[in-house]
């Protein structure tokens, strides 16, 4: 009876068995594409030492409900061992809307915490001192406001910005093909991109301006091949309008970062992240001609699968998030969020969080997997599937120069419509039991306990509008509105950077809402093309 064919979630085959030559590039690919950890390609990890030096930055994703609300959990993480902040900011705030906007009823702190202003900024950190921590934080379309907000909080502790560290995710592109968190279109959008990546080379040096992520798109439905693809191809996008404002490459590209999602298909993560970093490091040298190091270091952040957890048997997530994290690992991310178990039902309770920072803590100091860098390389599957994934990878990073690159195949749908298909393709399986999700479709019980979930207080939004009444009852209107009238100028002026006018809005108390309302004014806001 011969044996069924096999393949690995991205669809490329597996073999029964794999031996020395099995490699689709030769064998002389070893010498070629491995090298050493630390060196170009670097395939093998960025650094020399990888986790024999420290282990990666253990930041746990946490925000909710208020300011004060969520600087509790920070605090309480950082003391359980937490070595980096990680901020989820709601839904309103993502989308540059005051917390008494109309359209932010209902949503205010639910899957994030709510900031407005300058106030609720020194509340989310009060007591914590920005220059001994790094801090992450995940907004995109409005990622300049926020960073300039930590900036002022930083400048009111006494923190020169040149010691303040962290990652903007500030990567508008994939919102238009994944997750929808937009504001204003695409080219606007990329201006204040490239606008940041100027302000923090000269501002703030050590701040990651940018986290190019291809973490929505997998949650989305891509396969790896295209989270690779589609999140090259933005980063592509981004380098090439840097460079068209007159940026050098060399003088930006240090400080981009990337943003990936470890699955439960342990092997294929792994080869996944060792393709993505060889394909960077040619793509940064070759097309773009960069010569220092850390411009062709493809650094990234890892988040463990939230698409993967289930509501039924949650606990049974555990289990997901610790294989999870353990790709993450043996792929050689720089830092890594675990979820907690309870995700697929509520925010994270405090000990859900607790038990996933823990679970980091195990793996990297129970296990042996941080005694040398890249433990898998050499594997006979690990070397092909990095193989087979780089060159799918390339073919569809070609396809999307084709059409014209990123920003031009996004306005097409093509990147969407690519991963709507991958996701009904995998729907499909998991229906038909092709695909095992234990507990869903194989494995069931009936259950009768619900795990304590964390409830957000529906008095949040009362609480941040009258807060919102207060500050523009004390402020100097007159100082914000001509502070805004700036803002509106150089949005107006494309050679003029947008964000020293910005810093000073917000430092005469103007609102998140005022400012991105000032900028749709001159910007518009982006309706996609297949929009009703």
């Amino acid at each position: 009876m011969s044996e069924p064919d096999r393949a690995t979630a991205s669809g490329i085959p597996a073999a029964p068995v794999y031996r020395p030559g099995d490699r689709p590039l030769g064998d002389d690919a070893y010498a070629r594409d491995l090298g050493d950890p630390g060196t170009f390609p670097y395939t093998r990890g960025v650094y020399g030492t990888m986790y024999r030096g420290r282990p990666w930055t253990m930041r746990q994703y946490a925000g909710f409900g208020s300011a004060a609300e969520s600087n509790a959990r920070y605090r309480y993480l950082l003391a359980q061992g937490q070595t980096g902040l990680s901020v989820a900011f709601d839904l309103p705030t993502q989308m540059g809307y005051d917390s008494d906007a109309p359209l932010a009823a209902g949503e205010v702190g639910k899957v994030g915490v709510a900031i407005d202003s300058l106030e609720d900024m020194r509340a989310l950190f009060d007591g914590i001192p920005l220059d001994q921590v790094s801090t992450s934080m995940t907004i995109n379309a409005p990622a300049s406001i926020l960073l300039l907000l930590y900036e002022l909080v930083g400048e009111e502790q006494g923190v020169d910005p040149a010691r303040l560290r962290g990652t903007i995710q500030n990567d508008v592109l994939k919102e238009y093909i994944a997750r929808g968190t937009y504001i204003f279109p695409p080219q606007p959008s990329l201006r204040i991109v490239t606008d940041t990546f100027a302000y923090c080379a000269d501002r703030l040096p050590n701040f990651n301006t940018i986290s190019i992520s291809g973490y929505h798109m997998a949650e989305a439905g891509a396969t790896a091949v295209e989270e690779i693809a589609f999140t090259l191809s933005d980063a592509i996008a981004y380098v090439e309008a840097a460079v068209g404002a007159g940026l050098a490459v060399d003088a930006f590209a240090p400080r981009l970062s990337f943003f990936f999602v470890a699955r439960s298909t342990l092997l294929e993560e792994v080869a996944k992240f060792r393709a993505a970093r060889r394909l960077w490091a040619r793509i940064m040298r070759d097309r773009f001609a960069a010569t220092d190091p850390r411009s062709q270091m493809l650094r990234f952040h890892t988040q463990t699968a939230g698409v993967q957890l289930t509501a039924q048997q949650a606990e049974v997530n555990m289990a997901r998030v610790t294989v999870q994290a353990l790709a993450a690992a043996l792929g050689g991310t720089q830092s890594l969020h675990a979820n907690a178990f309870d995700e697929a039902l509520a925010l994270p309770s405090e000990k859900a969080a607790r038990l996933a920072l823990r679970t980091q803590q195990v793996l990297a100091h129970e296990t042996d997997v941080t005694l040398t860098a890249d433990p898998l390389a050499g594997s006979w599957f690990v070397e092909s599937l990095t193989d087979e994934l780089e060159a799918r990878a390339a073919d569809l990073i070609a396809r999307v120069e084709e059409l014209g690159g990123a920003v031009a195949a996004i306005e097409r749908g093509y990147q969407k419509d690519a991963i709507e298909r991958s996701a009904y393709a995998h729907a499909q399986a998991v229906e038909r039991v092709e695909q095992v999700v234990v507990g869903v479709n194989r494995f069931t019980m009936e259950e009768d306990v619900e795990p304590e979930l964390l409830r957000v207080d529906e008095g949040v939004r009362d609480a941040q509008v009258a807060r919102l009444r207060r500050i523009r009852e004390e402020r100097d209107q007159q100082a914000v509105d001509l502070a805004l009238a700036d803002v509106v100028k150089a949005a107006g002026t494309p050679d003029e950077n947008l964000l020293p006018p910005m810093r000073e809005a917000l430092r005469a108390m103007a609102t998140v809402g005022e400012l991105c309302d000032a900028l749709r004014g001159v910007f518009g806001a982006h309706r996609p093309a297949d929009a009703f």
